[in-house]
């Protein structure tokens, strides 16, 4: 990356979260996702590298592919939008920052909204 430059979520690793300070060794990749409301999930509106056009991406969801998958489709239902799942981060198409942090709240997690 040059000098400067600014890239949203520009790669997978910096996505990834850290074991806690009391998290044994063993913990990590592998192991059970933690419990949905203990989850950093960050809501947040975007352009970066998508032609200029405004996407809602959802970071930091720890669930198998299906279940992710299924609250894709609730999160879609809820906005009245399209969407798809990318390496574990959700796009909503448009601006979609209330109606997906309303569907995630419903759905048990804490969201919080990221950026501006």
């Amino acid at each position: 990356m040059a000098k400067g430059g600014w890239q949203e979520f520009s790669r997978p690793e910096s996505l990834q979260r850290s074991p806690g300070p009391g998290a044994s060794p063993g913990q990590g990749a592998g192991t059970e996702p933690a419990a949905k409301a203990q989850q950093r999930v960050r809501v947040q509106r975007t352009k970066a590298g998508k032609g200029g056009k405004l996407v809602t991406a959802i970071t930091g969801l720890e669930a198998p592919e299906a279940e992710l998958k299924a609250l894709l489709k609730q999160l879609k239902a809820h906005a009245g939008t399209g969407g798809t799942l990318k390496d574990g981060v959700i796009e909503l198409q448009g601006d979609q920052v209330a109606p997906a942090l309303a569907a995630l709240e419903k759905a048990g997690y804490r969201p919080k909204q990221a950026g501006g």
